[in-house]
């Protein structure tokens, strides 16, 4: 008897666990996918940091928040090379490089996305003031190029729920990236191609900053070297889904 005891909470157990399981992915499921069950304890938002397929394609993506004298070698590259890449920008780099945010929109080449109005930690803002930062963010490079972004990327990676959730109120997709370059590390051209070689994936991002003391030299390493292993090129809004997705705990997007 004290063996069929064991047996039938052993079951009981078993039985609870499941039925928090189906609801927590029930949930995901209603919510568009950007909530996990994380720690045991609460749900959790998740930007997206990849995106499942079966296709052999990358995004690569460069933040900018300061300088723009390594812009138009970056450019000139990816125009030779044929290919399409994303840039973040900050409001302040936008606005003081007006002219080459314009020629970048215009090459046909980039496609533009937020990457926030003052390049804060937003997790430390309130409602208010990540409401002001993505609005101001967005209207200011709507006015330079004439084209409202609906990519949006958080300043140091740094997010919260109540960021993802303003960021969808105004109709933006939350970016991150599973593969860093390490440009901000000034890692050598060579080191940095081996590194973004090794760790993209299909659907992978690549994370690159437009004033890495080594990126115009590593960009073409790299971008050869992922056509040699048979990858194309995708900009993110090209590569992500729009609807009917869910994201799993790593932050990978994927098709229902």
């Amino acid at each position: 008897m004290r063996f069929l005891v064991v047996k039938k909470s052993g079951i009981i157990k078993t039985t609870v666990i499941a039925a928090v399981l189906a609801l927590l992915l029930c949930a995901v499921g209603l919510t568009g996918a950007a909530t996990v069950y994380s720690s045991g304890k609460t749900v959790r938002k998740l930007p997206i940091y990849a995106v499942e397929t079966e296709e052999k394609a990358v995004a690569l993506s460069f933040d900018a928040s300061w300088g723009a004298d390594k812009t138009q070698a970056i450019l000139d590259t990816l125009t030779r090379y044929d290919i399409k890449a994303n840039y973040f920008v900050v409001s302040f780099w936008a606005e003081k490089y007006p002219d080459m945010l314009k020629k970048l929109q215009e090459s046909g080449r980039v496609e533009i996305g937020t990457h926030s109005n003052t390049h804060p930690h937003m997790s430390k803002l309130s409602r208010n003031q990540i409401e002001l930062e993505l609005s101001t963010s967005v209207d200011v490079i709507e006015n330079i190029t004439g084209k409202k972004p609906d990519l949006f990327r958080p300043p140091f990676g740094d997010y919260s729920d109540a960021l993802l959730e303003e960021a969808e109120k105004q109709g933006l997709y939350t970016i991150q990236w599973d593969v860093d370059s390490l440009d901000w590390k000034d890692l050598s051209a060579t080191a940095m191609a081996e590194r973004v070689l090794k760790g993209v994936k299909n659907g992978s991002i690549v994370l690159m900053h437009n004033d890495g003391k080594h990126t115009p030299e590593a960009l073409p390493l790299i971008i050869e070297g992922l056509k040699n292993k048979g990858y194309s090129f995708k900009t993110i809004g090209e590569l992500i889904y729009r609807d009917n997705y869910e994201i799993d705990h790593t932050g990978r997007q994927i098709r229902r």
